[in-house]
């Protein structure tokens, strides 16, 4: 194996979290009675976006952000309603969906048989993350679980890194890569770290000039890379 240490981020690249956005956002909607349009799911799928990054750069708290994407999408809607109500709903669904991303079953099932060491790391809301994790089976596939809210810092801070190299067997930099969908929290953070990076980008986004060892497009594309 090319890398014997393998972090792996969990939603966009090992689940598929828009499917399972999707299914637990529109759920909300009925449970609370708003009506629930595709345009509506598309601007909260952006603004979402943009407060997780505001999180990432240390702006605001997970607490604020989580609340916040709610405040702006019913203030741009006109939805008369409780933000924080609608958000632990919504967040209390989310943990009810997991699905996968094409290819990832198998994928992990080779990283398990293999010599390498995997492990999850995830800035996802501890509860929701833990329920989906044990819900999908992923934990049996992997060697650990790194989760930010659990740890006290987030993707890509150096110092959330720091803290899984030192709770990783036998670790070392130069054998470790980091693979994830999002270039501000795991390529950032697997620059940050100085660990090789690997950006799984099925929709084929641009990279912001951004420094990548590997960009693939498929889960089997790394196994080839890892394996190699």
């Amino acid at each position: 194996m090319n890398y014997q240490f393998v972090l792996l981020d969990v939603d966009g690249t090992i689940l598929d979290f828009n499917a399972c956005e999707a299914q637990a956002f529109k759920r909300a909607f009925e449970q609370f009675g708003y009506h629930w349009t595709e345009e509506i799911y598309h601007r909260y799928h952006g603004i979402n976006a943009m407060v997780w990054e505001i999180h990432e750069r240390g702006e605001k708290t997970r607490e604020e952000i989580l609340v916040l994407r709610f405040e702006l999408l019913f203030n741009e809607y006109g939805i008369d309603g409780d933000p924080a109500a609608f958000e632990d709903q919504y967040r209390r669904n989310l943990a009810d969906y997991a699905f996968f991303e094409p290819g990832a079953e198998a994928f992990l099932q080779k990283l398990k048989d293999s010599s390498a060491q995997s492990y999850i790391v995830t800035n996802g809301v501890l509860e929701t993350q833990v329920k989906r994790l044990e819900m999908s089976g992923i934990n049996r596939y992997v060697d650990g679980v790194f989760i930010s809210e659990a740890i006290g810092w987030q993707k890509p801070k150096r110092e959330y890194f720091d803290h899984c190299f030192a709770n990783i067997p036998g670790f070392c930099k130069e054998k470790a890569i980091i693979v994830g969908d999002s270039l501000s929290a795991d390529i950032q953070g697997g620059i940050n770290a100085d660990i090789a990076t690997c950006w799984y980008n099925p929709a084929g986004k641009p990279d912001r000039g951004m420094k990548i060892d590997y960009e693939v497009k498929t889960l089997d594309e790394v196994w080839k890379l890892l394996s190699e």
